[in-house]
């Protein structure tokens, strides 16, 4: 419980942070402006306050501070003038130094991704019109090309005929949650030695395969593969041969398949080959066949791993559907069955499941 509780601290005093500067974010505003116009010295007791009651500039400096290390900016809107203010931390986000430009909504806009220009628009006149939180994420490209992503949430001020006359929020830089998001998306769909699909990946390919085939009236063929001489390999060479050797047989499948087919790496020494788009009729089969025997042919090909020569057999089980099975659960079933009779019957053979062997 401590340790989780460590993990969570820092993602739980963001968000605390985040609620803080929404509330802070007209009195944040003010303190700045007072700063400005004000800058009255303090007293002659050496009190924390300037006379008047003027912010002092410390103030300023530890709410400014607040939001540098929290990458937290907040912004105000003026509606019908588009003047927009931005807070200190909001510079940086957009690629420049603070009070290097001045903000503005046109600036704004120029400086957003262009694919993501319309959703950022519609979300602010969602808001403006429903009063609805705006919250959106999108990119904005720097002055040197790089491009970042931010978060924008907010709400609008209305006046006291209920019309909305300004937007006011806080935004913030998520570009490394996105690239830890997308690492951890990889990681839970992609084999860590091959970077194929995994079998999670696998099976959810295989089902939107399936569905395709279903709205199209076309054939899918699932082929399991075994590497037969793999074991023999990884012993007598060691760990690091044998994941060589699987690394290239994965790029030679990739290479010879077409470009809608999907080869994953599901464990060991096995691969699937998800085929799609063949056409129903009495010649699939042996279409499936001619493309399954290339893959034979091409993995049975001799390949070089650091310097020395390696060969491994392959045994490849196919099953078609819908001929051989309507779900998805039965066709791998199907395909396996048929990949342990080829590898039964020798060396670099094929087998094609038979209709109706499993219910």
């Amino acid at each position: 419980m401590t340790q989780m509780l460590s993990i969570l601290a820092p993602w739980i005093g963001l968000g605390v942070l985040s609620i803080l500067w929404i509330r802070a974010l007209l009195r944040g505003r003010e303190l700045e402006r007072q700063l400005r116009e004000c800058r009255q010295p303090l007293d002659d007791s050496g009190g924390k306050q300037a006379p008047g009651g003027a912010v002092l500039p410390e103030d300023i400096e530890r709410y400014q501070r607040s939001q540098y290390f929290a990458r937290i900016g907040t912004w105000d809107w003026e509606i019908d003038t588009e003047q927009l203010y931005w807070s200190d931390a909001i510079y940086p986000m957009f690629g420049f130094q603070v009070g290097e430009i001045v903000p503005s909504y046109e600036r704004f806009c120029a400086s957003v991704h262009p694919d993501d220009r319309d959703q950022v628009r519609a979300g602010e006149l969602r808001c403006i019109a429903t009063g609805e939180n705006h919250d959106e994420e999108y990119r904005v490209v720097w002055p040197d090309g790089s491009v970042r992503w931010l978060r924008e949430t907010g709400n609008v001020v209305c006046n006291s005929q209920g019309k909305a006359v300004k937007m006011i929020g806080v935004v913030r830089d998520i570009t490394e949650e996105k690239a830890w998001a997308s690492q951890l998306q990889n990681l839970a769909h992609n084999d860590a030695l091959t970077g194929l699909p995994n079998r999670l990946a696998f099976e959810q390919r295989l089902a939107l395969a399936l569905e395709k085939a279903r709205n199209n009236n076309t054939r899918v063929a699932l082929a399991f593969i075994d590497l037969n001489d793999f074991k023999t390999i990884n012993d007598r060479s060691g760990h690091a041969i044998g994941d060589q050797v699987l690394k290239f047989t994965a790029k030679r499948l990739k290479q010879m398949l077409r470009s809608a087919d999907t080869v994953a790496r599901i464990g060991g020494d096995e691969f699937v080959l998800i085929l799609e788009g063949f056409s129903p009729g009495a010649g699939v089969e042996e279409e499936v066949r001619l493309l399954c025997a290339n893959v034979i042919e091409s993995l049975a090909f001799p390949m070089i791993v650091s310097g020395e020569l390696l060969q491994v057999g392959t045994s490849l089980g196919v099953a078609i559907y819908p001929d051989h099975a309507a779900s998805m659960d039965t066709l791998i079933h199907l395909a396996d069955l048929a990949m342990y009779e080829a590898k039964r019957s020798g060396e670099n053979q094929l087998r094609l499941a038979a209709a109706g062997a499993c219910t």
